[in-house]
């Protein structure tokens, strides 16, 4: 499939973050590489893990404070946040308006959260 339309809604909620699935394996995409849009809220608080796999952040407006390992960053419109697999990574909107990222992430890749959970985004699928 060429082109898969973009949702009208969000596809996923989780506290003050939403995730609009965009070419992913339940949405038609064949490659190996899950994409998606993530709306940050201001004020949410970051959700540190650590990820299976390389994922890739495009920042498309606002800006992000970026925690990966111990090292922090911000990124702004137009920069790209790489995190490697395995490292304690965060994502916060300092902003006061949403931080709007669009997401890369290889097809089964999860988060492993601090409490050692594996999750696999649903968004991702």
């Amino acid at each position: 499939m060429p082109v898969i339309h973009a949702p009208t809604a969000p596809t996923h909620t989780l506290a003050g973050t939403t995730f609009t699935s965009l070419a992913t394996p339940s949405r038609g995409s064949t490659s190996d590489t899950s994409v998606w849009r993530v709306s940050i809220a201001p004020g949410t608080k970051p959700t540190p893990h650590a990820l299976t796999r390389e994922e890739i952040f495009v920042v498309l407006t606002g800006s992000a404070d970026v925690t990966i390992d111990v090292t922090q960053a911000s990124a702004g419109a137009g920069d790209a946040i790489v995190v490697p697999p395995g490292v304690p990574f965060s994502l916060a909107n300092p902003g006061d308006d949403p931080l709007e990222l669009l997401c890369c992430l290889p097809v089964g890749g999860q988060a492993r959260l601090d409490d050692g959970t594996l999750l696999t985004p649903p968004w991702a699928q």
